[in-house]
């Protein structure tokens, strides 16, 4: 009989946030929970009571809410939660203003500085400050081209706190990249720093920097941050000053907050744009609020004083998450550059020397650290880490059992999905629950999380497509520039009516928790036998030999076979013994069916600027499709080497 892999103590259990939370909705509503099971059926028939405690509990400031929860209730899209309310997203961050650390930012072995509260409040007002005289307000934008630094949270919470809105990229993008990206939203004011660090080099990015404001008529002041240089020549960039020259002449001073509807756009983020022009999701400030101060004091129970640490850049969802547990008052660490420099062991050295209590990393980070045979828990204490995250891709199995065994035993794992989308998670934790091998312990609290067949009908043990059938705080308010809103529909509810179709293939478990299988839209048919590619991936990457792995589906006579691509350890060669391993693991694991017909050896395999493999551009590679839009890529010389391969001809 299976058994969990952890469980938290009844001691540990009683001190959560969650059970603390159970008592006052029991409290506030007069209803018996007792526990997460019944806590989250009460999120989701109880929607509104649910919300409204959570606003309560999670201390959320605002000037008024209103006495409506939802306006037009239960309609996708078009539900507007607490319509009538006033708040400002960035005094919601700031309400600390002590001593106490912030901020704690390393720029790999070059960089370390510290913000108290107070020292970032008082930034924050500076930059406010300046953004104001250039002439920044309410609705405008303001584009990043920033490393995961202080200045990029600063920079964001001066942009939210006079209602405008922020959009990130990270340093790394080329120049077409943040061209597809900004020049669908036209922003006022660009902060990019001159450089960055990684894998123990500097990247200069003053010319990119140059050529992406040359091709943006709308961008009024560049702001540059100093990172790797002390004061190159910026005179070559548009309307360019430095950060410091920028706020001299203002004095720090108390920030006067606007209250902005709980719909006033917040952010835009972007699809990967794999598949041709970025998405431009606008998510509102309410929303994602909520949305983060659930997910990070119920489901990752922070409290004040925790420290948390994701590995992340500014162009991921994932670092605005991380940013918005100032609100929970907790010190946000921050990293920029590679996990592996100089070593494999950087983060979780940076983690004892911090103290971490959340470490928050990738799926793709963890296999890394397999197959690079680290033992953190013999090199390292890690004593403070009370939860590890993982998101980016599913974890595999086997990987759940390695961070018990090689990271720490007594501590919460919590396998993390969602998506830029909705600007948090559908599936994550439960601190109050058991850990189990392979599954993402809980769907998440206030959302309606199913999984339907392909005729609409909610199933459970098999495996289907993941969707949310009512509606949620963090859903887009929109696309910018959709005015009719057919690009925001065809996105999510063009294939169930009234339901959100999320695209990702899973499976509900015994357990109440969720596998994921891959992209609805990357799946694979042989003999229209539907299967899902991680579960290729599961069985093919966790074998010693093989660094990573991509699977499409080819068409082939009248039918669909399975091709799997692997990149293999340096030095190893792809022969017969390797292929027919590879095969007899995914066939004694899985079924006859997932046996791929071609393994095939490649030297790199694309992926997102994210980490995430991109199943779809190699698909259509393969077919002589044109992948439509390459610069969403972080190394696009990779498809390359699917071009015209005469494995694939017989």
């Amino acid at each position: 009989m299976q058994q969990p892999l952890w469980q938290p103590g009844e001691e540990r259990i009683s001190g959560t946030n969650i059970t603390a939370f159970i008592r006052a909705i029991e409290e506030d509503w007069n209803v018996n929970v007792e526990n997460f099971d019944g806590l989250y059926e009460f999120s989701i028939t109880e929607i509104d009571k649910f919300w409204m405690s959570l606003k309560d509990f999670g201390g959320v400031i605002a000037e008024t809410w209103g006495d409506a929860v939802q306006e037009t209730p239960g309609r996708m899209p078009g539900t507007r939660f607490f319509p009538d309310a006033r708040l400002n997203f960035a005094e919601n961050l700031l309400r600390r203003r002590d001593d106490s650390e912030a901020l704690v930012f390393r720029g790999e072995d070059k960089v370390n500085r510290r913000l108290s509260f107070a020292e970032l409040y008082d930034q924050v007002s500076l930059v406010r400050q300046a953004l104001i005289n250039i002439g920044v307000t309410s609705g405008d934008r303001v584009g990043a081209y920033l490393p995961n630094m202080p200045e990029a949270i600063i920079a964001m919470l001066a942009t939210s706190s006079l209602g405008a809105i922020w959009s990130s990229c990270s340093p790394d993008f080329g120049v077409k990249g943040v061209l597809d990206r900004f020049g669908q939203i036209e922003p006022k004011v660009i902060f990019a720093a001159e450089g960055y660090h990684y894998n123990g080099k500097s990247h200069d990015c003053l010319e990119k920097l140059a050529e992406i404001v040359r091709a943006l008529p709308s961008v009024e002041k560049t702001v540059v941050v100093p990172y790797t240089r002390d004061a190159p020549a910026i005179d070559g960039v548009k309307n360019a000053v430095w950060l410091g020259d920028l706020t001299n002449p203002y004095q720090a001073a108390d920030i006067d907050f606007e209250r902005f509807a709980f719909n006033h756009p917040l952010y835009i983020m972007y699809s990967s744009g794999t598949t041709g022009a970025p998405k431009c999701i606008v998510h509102g400030a309410g929303g994602s609020l909520l949305q983060h101060i659930k997910e990070h004091q119920l489901h990752c129970d922070i409290k004040p004083g925790d420290r948390v640490f994701y590995f992340t850049t500014c162009g991921w969802m994932m670092w605005n998450w991380l940013v918005t547990a100032l609100a929970s008052q907790a010190t946000l660490i921050l990293y920029d550059g590679s996990p592996f420099y100089p070593d494999g062991n950087v983060l979780f050295d940076y983690a004892d020397a911090e103290k971490m209590t959340l470490f928050g990393t990738s799926a793709k980070f963890i296999d890394a650290a397999i197959k690079a045979e680290l033992e953190p828990a013999k090199t390292h204490s890690l004593q403070s880490v009370r939860l590890i995250c993982s998101t980016g891709s599913p974890l595999a199995p086997d990987a759940f059992t390695w961070v018990y065994d090689h990271i720490k035993r007594d501590v919460h794992l919590a396998s993390i999905a969602g998506g830029t989308d909705l600007m948090g998670c559908f599936m994550l934790g439960d601190p109050t629950g058991p850990v189990w091998k392979g599954e993402i312990q809980a769907r998440a609290l206030g959302m309606a999380v199913d999984v339907f067949d392909d005729d609409g009908q909610s199933i459970r043990g098999e495996k289907g497509e993941l969707v949310c059938t009512l509606p949620f705080p963090s859903m887009p308010i929109g696309f910018y520039k959709d005015d009719d809103g057919s690009k925001y529909h065809s996105a999510y509810f063009e294939r169930f009516d009234n339901v959100w179709c999320h695209g990702d293939y899973v499976e509900l478990t015994e357990h109440g928790g969720v596998i994921i299988y891959g992209r609805s839209d990357a799946t694979l048919n042989p003999g229209g036998v539907r299967i899902g590619t991680a579960e290729i991936y599961r069985q093919v990457e966790k074998l010693s030999q093989v660094v990573e792995a991509i699977v499409i589906g080819q068409q082939w006579d009248n039918d669909v076979r399975v091709v799997l691509f692997i990149v293999l350890r340096e030095g190893l060669a792809l022969d017969e013994d390797l292929i027919n391993l590879i095969r007899s693991e995914v066939r004694a694991n899985c079924t006859p069916r997932h046996v791929p017909a071609k393994v095939i050896q490649v030297s790199d395999i694309p992926r997102t600027k994210s980490g995430k493999i991109t199943e779809l551009a190699v698909r259509d590679v393969i077919h002589g499709r044109p992948v439509k839009n390459k610069e969403a890529l972080a190394n696009p010389e990779a498809l390359t080497l699917f071009e015209n391969l005469t494995e694939l001809q017989d």
